[in-house]
């Protein structure tokens, strides 16, 4: 108990001594801390609360996967991340960590991850009295010639305690102390010179032989000791003994010096002669690892290099040479020998952490490795410094004393470098200087900051129109300098109108591929180009996209046949142009118009003459579809010519249309009537043109019918106010009809409601009505001559005459109202015609297909003529 409290006590202590000792290191240095055990310490004993010490919480301790890194093989301690706390791991031995250096400390670094910290841990190792002084042999033999005066020293060899400070050897002593006494003496390197000095002269005579024992003991507590018994041997006198030259020799010699090199030379006399002047050398007592190191010549005194020195083990040996005659005398001299440092280890690195990838957006600063370099060479040779190749964009930071960070100079970008080798280069300051070099590898990993991009930004492509639907048109590609998923590009297209239709309508695009596919059949008729925009976007997150205009011309196809817009071919009537029998050569009878939906080559038209009643009579302008004469007409030419014109466009293969045109060769109209009576009675009527003769004529019918009503329901009237006129004998207020005039002093009308023959190409009969010229009074006004019966007869014929013009003038609107109505029909019935097969809304219009007024109306030109003439 009372050697636990001491421990305790003494252990507090240093805890002490080396707790004021951190705050002065850790005022200048942070991430640091010392603590302190004792040794031979159970496994798992604590040894201090890090996560306390250094400020760091213990989740901290686990999410950063904090571990211990040691440089040697083994590792004393151990760390408890759960709990914070540094534990004992393997029971540590002071003598064999340390031997006799004091204090005594190893140290470890604690690093963490994410971020990456490093703190640099000291542990002292405290020593407790757990070795015994013991002596190189258990008995110590001496010769000692009687004739040695008092004061004559003899050197015992010094017994060795692993142990330090207190516990090492505090005290000799020797028993029985009759003839001799002990004298220690402190050495520089720290060990004890003892001396057996004589105190009463020896007799031989009386006793030949002694026996001693030597004691050492440390101060431990218990306190612990060992012996050497010692054997003197009482000689006959010998005077003299051997004298060194000098009392302390220093040498110095260069570490790995080869075996045998002379480090220096002792010397000493003996002034006696003969045997007993003869002197040896020798190294009496010297320490396990110096022996192996060095050796003496026992005839010169010659030290020499036994073995590999080596100034990181031991800077300086000291050697106690004995130098001996055959009578027993001895001198000893020190021989103090300086190791001289040559940089003979090379730097080396140790990789403590590293990422061997790092996001191309990691901004310039973020660390990416650390490593530890050490050189166990001293001074110049010692000093170490790093660096990397320059063609990187990244650099060294020393951190700590031996560490280094290597960290990125500029931002990185994978798609130009997707990977870089970087080469750790230490050299020391030694001449020459020694290099060692680590690589590492990292690899830059892929950021979406790259969008797709087209080959261009338009695309042209012309397709043929009356293309199978899923016609695979094109296919476009663009590529994304990025990598794995941000590469993946999709294409999309975007949403339009054209001409009222989707665009997704007409074309559709692979997602995946970019082939674009005809939706439909492309009609050139009815769009003749279309452009859309194609959308390729990656896969990153978030996802990048680019556009490129793609347009599709359709390209024109001979798929429409000519259209004849002139002369109009209707089912139920006939069209004849009419050619004087006076026209000359060359006289334009009427020209075909036609015209082609289709484009270029494929709408360029010509026109030929296929068959005729006469074909040396009329010719076809192969441009212009012109009909001319080609030789002067004579009476004897049919009044009735048929001309088959076929109109060609220029399209592989050719599509053509054929057009009958009926001419009449004849100087009057009623010739022509007469002559295609027959040939028209055998036409059959057009059904839809019959349901609009139909249809006017009873609309003429139902005006007729009202006129009529209106008529008698004004005569009525007008005879009732006449009545009250007379009745009331007012003076009578005579009615002139229109168109009344007094021609020569006698009311009459003009002569002017008389009829020609009015006749339609359609009609199977003619409608004439004759009428006289109306001479007669119709009022004769005779103010004078006014009775009752004057005034019933003017009043009668009044209405009379006036009820006979108004039936006149309602026959003439009538019949003229028929024959509009019946023109009309005609009329816009060609003209629907040439709207539908014209593709035109207005067949009077001259910006769609510029067909004349006149042309449209000459179907029915002999109906407006009569009417015009009425």
């Amino acid at each position: 108990m009372m050697a636990c409290t001491w421990i305790t006590t003494l252990r507090g202590r240093w805890q002490a001594l080396f707790a004021i000792l951190c705050l002065f290191k850790l005022s200048s240095v942070t991430g640091q801390a010392r603590y302190s055990v004792p040794e031979e310490q159970a496994e798992g004993s604590f040894v201090g609360n890090i996560a306390r010490d250094l400020g760091l919480d213990v989740a901290r301790l686990v999410s950063g996967k904090a571990r211990i890194i040691t440089k040697g093989s083994r590792q004393y301690v151990d760390l408890n991340r759960d709990k914070g706390s540094l534990v004992i791991k393997e029971r540590i031995d002071r003598e064999d960590l340390c031997g006799k250096t004091t204090p005594c400390s190893f140290s470890f670094e604690v690093i963490l991850e994410n971020p990456i910290l490093l703190y640099r841990v000291t542990v002292e190792v405290i020593d407790i009295n757990d070795n015994s002084p013991s002596f190189p042999k258990d008995e110590i033999s001496l010769k000692i010639v009687e004739s040695v005066t008092s004061g004559t020293r003899f050197t015992l060899v010094s017994a060795d305690d692993p142990d330090v400070g207190i516990n090492d050897i505090q005290k000799y002593v020797l028993k029985p102390s009759d003839h001799f006494k002990l004298e220690v003496q402190s050495q520089p390197d720290g060990g004890k010179f003892i001396e057996m000095v004589l105190q009463n002269p020896l007799d031989r005579e009386k006793e030949e032989t002694h026996t001693l024992v030597l004691i050492a003991s440390d101060g431990g507590e218990p306190h612990r000791s060992g012996t050497v018994r010692i054997h003197i041997t009482v000689l006959d006198a010998n005077d003299n003994a051997p004298m060194c030259s000098q009392p302390i020799y220093k040498a110095d010699v260069k570490e790995n010096s080869a075996e045998g090199t002379v480090v220096t030379t002792v010397s000493a006399n003996d002034a006696d002669k003969g045997v007993n002047g003869e002197v040896t050398y020798s190294i009496p007592y010297l320490a396990k690892e110096a022996k192996q190191l060095f050796e003496v010549n026992v005839k010169t005194g010659e030290i020499k290099v036994a073995g590999k020195l080596d100034f990181e083990k031991s800077k300086t040996y000291q050697l106690n040479v004995q130098a001996s005659d055959h009578g027993g005398y001895t001198d000893t001299c020190k021989v103090i020998i300086q190791i001289i440092d040559e940089n003979d280890n090379i730097p080396t690195i140790q990789l403590m952490s590293f990422s061997n990838s790092i996001s191309e957006d990691s901004p310039p600063g973020t660390t990416i490795a650390v490593v530890n370099v050490d050189d166990e060479d001293s001074d110049g040779n010692g000093v170490v410094k790093c660096s990397i190749n320059s063609d990187v964009p990244f650099k060294v930071e020393s951190s700590l004393t031996g560490y280094y960070t290597v960290v990125t100079e500029d931002y990185l970008d994978r798609e130009s470098i997707p990977e870089y080798n970087i080469t750790l280069t230490v050299s020391d300051q030694g001449s020459p200087p020694l290099t060692s070099s680590k690589n590492i590898n990292v690899k830059v990993s892929d950021v979406n900051d790259s969008p797709p991009k087209f080959d261009q930004s338009e695309y042209s492509k012309t397709v043929p129109e009356n293309n199978s639907p899923g016609f695979s048109v094109f296919s476009l590609s663009a590529s994304d300098a990025d990598w794995g998923q941000n590469a993946r590009v999709s294409y999309f297209l975007e949403e339009k109108q054209i001409n009222g239709v989707a665009v997704s309508s007409l074309v559709s695009i692979n997602s995946d591929n970019g082939v674009i596919h005809a939706v439909r059949s492309f009609d050139y008729e009815q769009i003749k180009w279309f452009e859309f925009n194609v959308t390729a976007r990656d896969a990153g997150s978030p996802p990048l996209s680019s556009v490129a205009t793609v347009r599709i011309i359709v390209q024109d196809q001979n798929d429409n046949p000519p259209q004849v817009l002139y002369p109009v071919q209707t089912g139920g009537s006939l069209v004849a142009e009419m050619v004087p029998r006076s026209a000359d050569v060359g006289y334009l009878v009427t020209k075909v118009v036609a015209v082609d939906v289709d484009s270029g080559q494929n709408a360029w038209l010509s026109y030929k003459l296929q068959k005729a009643t006469d074909r040396a009579l009329f010719e076809v302008g192969l441009q212009n579809g012109e009909i001319r004469t080609i030789r002067q007409v004579t009476d004897k030419d049919a009044v009735k010519q048929r001309l088959t014109v076929i109109v060609e466009d220029n399209g592989q293969p050719s599509r053509s249309a054929t057009v009958i045109v009926n001419v009449a060769v004849a100087d009057s109209f009623p010739e022509v009537l007469s002559e295609f009576t027959d040939f028209t009675h055998d036409k059959e009527y057009n059904d839809n043109l019959t349901f609009y003769l139909v249809l006017a004529l009873a609309v003429v019918s139902f005006l007729f019918i009202t006129c009529l009503v209106v008529i008698i329901s004004v005569k009525i009237y007008r005879w009732r106010q006449s009545r009250v006129l007379y009745h009331s004998n007012l003076p009578v207020i005579p009615y002139y009809p229109p168109r009344y005039s007094d021609t020569l002093g006698t009311g009459t009308l003009q002569h002017v409601y008389n009829y020609e023959v009015c006749r339609t190409t359609d009609s199977r009969k003619s409608d004439m009505k004759c009428m006289q010229p109306m001479s007669q009074s119709l009022v004769s006004v005779d103010g004078a001559e006014t009775d009752t019966s004057q005034v019933d007869k003017q009043l009668s014929g009044n209405f009379s005459q006036m009820s006979t013009l108004v039936s006149d003038i309602f026959h003439v609107l009538f019949l003229k109202s028929l024959a509009l109505v019946l023109c009309c029909v005609k009329v816009f019935g060609a003209c629907a015609l040439l709207s539908v097969e014209s593709h035109c809304r207005c067949p009077w219009c001259w910006n769609c297909r510029r067909i004349p007024i006149e042309i449209t109306f000459f179907t029915c030109c002999s109906e407006v003529e009569a009417i015009l003439y009425i």
